[in-house]
């Protein structure tokens, strides 16, 4: 059964990672892919969003999926529906991204088992900003 790894591990994975492609970025305020990659972006991290319905995102080019985001990714960030995370989970691998991180309410199993045989660290049900502010504030 799975689990996230211990917060130490994620602390690492924040304090090490660069680069986070965001599946299912939009465009509207109130949608918390919009205000947690601002902030992570904020943060220092670069964000490639990924959205098909969508050509720019705050100023970025924005793909249709993570494999073809021309940088080496360090986590992919989804915000879609458990049911539809076995793509991104997929592109993962193909990116030969570090993480592959389930935002809160997101979680699927199989998604964790397909990164997990390439040698890739899944996080689920679990938000990266919260996460992000915690460690900064040393909680």
């Amino acid at each position: 059964m799975f689990s996230n790894p211990p917060t130490s591990e994620i602390r690492s994975i924040l304090t090490e990672s660069k680069t986070i492609a965001v599946v299912g970025i939009s465009d509207r305020e109130d949608r918390a892919s919009k205000y947690v990659s601002e902030y992570m972006q904020r943060e220092g991290y670069t964000i490639y969003p990924v959205n098909p319905r969508l050509d720019e995102w705050n100023g970025l080019k924005v793909y249709d999926s993570v494999a073809e985001v021309p940088a080496q990714i360090d986590i992919v960030n989804v915000f879609r529906r458990s049911s539809e995370v076995l793509p991104p989970a997929r592109d993962a691998v193909v990116a030969d991204a570090k993480v592959l991180w389930l935002q809160q309410g997101i979680f699927n199993e199989q998604a964790a088992d397909i990164v997990d045989q390439a040698g890739i660290r899944a996080i689920m049900n679990s938000c990266i900003m919260v996460e992000h502010k915690s460690m900064k504030l040393g909680f």
